[in-house]
Parts: C-alpha cells; sequence; structure tokens
C-alpha cells in the first residue's frame, strides 16, 4: 500500500452505479478521480477524505452470511464544509440534484442533506460566523 494511503481517510459507500458516482463527486463535489475499476469499484479524494465507491460487483457487495446484501443509502454521511451553504444549495439545485432536506440552521451553523444518484448522504455544513 503506497504510504500516502496513511494521510488519508478512507470511507467507503456502497453505489448503484460506480461511473454516475464518479460524475457526481468529481463534476458536483471538486473530488478528484485516483482509479477507476468500473463497474465495480472507484476511488475519489477531496483533500485527505479518500472515498471508496462501491458497485454491486464488488467485493464489498457481496452477501453477508445471514444473506444479507450491501446496499447504498442510510444516515451515515460524508460532512463537507462550505463557505456559502445557500449558493452551494443553489449552484446544486440548478444542477439537478436532489436533497432530503431544507437548510437547517442551528447554533454550530447551517447543514443541509444532498443525496448522491444512489442515495447516499453528502451533508453540506457551513459553520456559524463563516
Amino acid at each position: 500500500m503506497p504510504n500516502d494511503f496513511k494521510e488519508l481517510v478512507s470511507v467507503r459507500y456502497m453505489v448503484d452505479d460506480v461511473d454516475a458516482a464518479i460524475e457526481f463527486y468529481t463534476t458536483h463535489l471538486g473530488f478528484t478521480l485516483r482509479m477507476s475499476a468500473a463497474p465495480a469499484f472507484a476511488d475519489v479524494t477531496r483533500g485527505r477524505l479518500r472515498l471508496l465507491l462501491s458497485g454491486p460487483s464488488s467485493s464489498a457487495g457481496r452477501p453477508m452470511p445471514d444473506g444479507a446484501v450491501p446496499a447504498p443509502g442510510g444516515w451515515n454521511r460524508i460532512h463537507l464544509i462550505v463557505g456559502d451553504i445557500a449558493a452551494e444549495v443553489h449552484r446544486l439545485r440548478e444542477a439537478g440534484l436532489t436533497f432530503r432536506n431544507d437548510i437547517v440552521k442551528g447554533p454550530g451553523g447551517q447543514q443541509i442533506l444532498l443525496e448522491d444518484p444512489s442515495g447516499n448522504v453528502v451533508e453540506l455544513f457551513q459553520p456559524a460566523g463563516g
């Protein structure tokens, strides 16, 4: 394993379509494609975040001993800091992307939940005062 992997934080998302996921993360959220073995798998990065995109034919998509099949979606999510959440939401809505909610304001800042093409959640967050 190359040394640079030690400097990255890795998260795995199950996706329905690896190519659609690559397009989503690189086009809309500023990730860089490191490696693609589509349709099974791809590896994209943003800063120190390494996002592993695993399709149904990947080893991560194999059924568990009880028969459960890993699937995308759910509520766990990556958290991306943005400087102007309203502008980001406008830009992404103009691109036809899907959100689970509207911007929520709290004591720590503002957040909204964006869905990737497979229904995985990406939280966009603007810290208070930022």
